[in-house]
């Protein structure tokens, strides 16, 4: 059994449809979003913007010139974050149980305009004012200027811990962040997000006993 848990957010705990951005996109003229931005890969554009080097508003304007500059702000926001879906109240759950278990971490790729938007919708959907406060650690990849799968954000987050690499299971449904989670020597779970979600992987690994 392992001593910390981390999880991804996007497509572990909250629901993420990855062509909804392009259709909200291709619904005001902007057909080609789907080629510059996609679960697993995107351009320079959008890996700035995950470590912080690009502001939302740098973001935008870096979208209206590649999409075209009648693009509103709101229109930009409205559309990047159409991928965003909810969090499902057994996936609270079983964060709640975990984290009586475990050292529970998460750590995510996102970026400035996503974080209010999730943080927002959870707020919403499911009453929780404070997101962060559900794992004894939550690290976004725009805070700490450092993304997955380079190995430096999960060593990072690891020292500030002071846990063990090889004592700790990831847990991600891009298998690329895996890769780079057990090159950082991390026990490392690709979630197939085809057959199974977090509930049931937790279940088959007898994490919960």
């Amino acid at each position: 059994m392992p001593e910390t848990i981390v999880l991804d957010l996007g497509g572990v705990l909250i629901d993420v449809d990855y062509t909804a951005s392009a259709k909200a996109f291709a619904s005001l003229g902007f057909p080609d979003f789907d080629g510059l931005y996609t679960k697993a890969r995107q351009t320079d554009l959008f890996d700035r913007f995950e470590t912080g080097e690009l502001t939302p508003d740098g973001f935008r304007d870096a979208v209206r010139g590649l999409l075209g500059k009648g693009l509103a702000d709101a229109d930009i926001d409205r559309c990047w974050n159409a991928m965003l879906g909810t969090i499902p109240p057994q996936r609270i759950e079983l964060v709640q149980r975990l984290k009586q278990r475990y050292r529970l971490l998460l750590l995510s790729n996102t970026n400035a305009i996503h974080v209010p938007a999730f943080e927002a919708i959870i707020a919403r959907d499911l009453g929780i004012a404070d997101f962060k406060a559900l794992f004894h650690g939550a690290y976004y990849s725009c805070e700490l200027g450092m993304r997955k799968p380079n190995a430096e954000i999960f060593q990072h987050v690891l020292v500030l811990h002071g846990a063990d690499p090889a004592s700790t299971l990831f847990v991600d449904d891009s298998i690329q962040h895996v890769l780079g989670a057990r090159e950082a020597g991390l026990v490392a779970e690709h979630l197939e997000l085809a057959n199974e979600d977090v509930v049931a992987l937790v279940e088959r690994l007898g994490l919960l006993g």
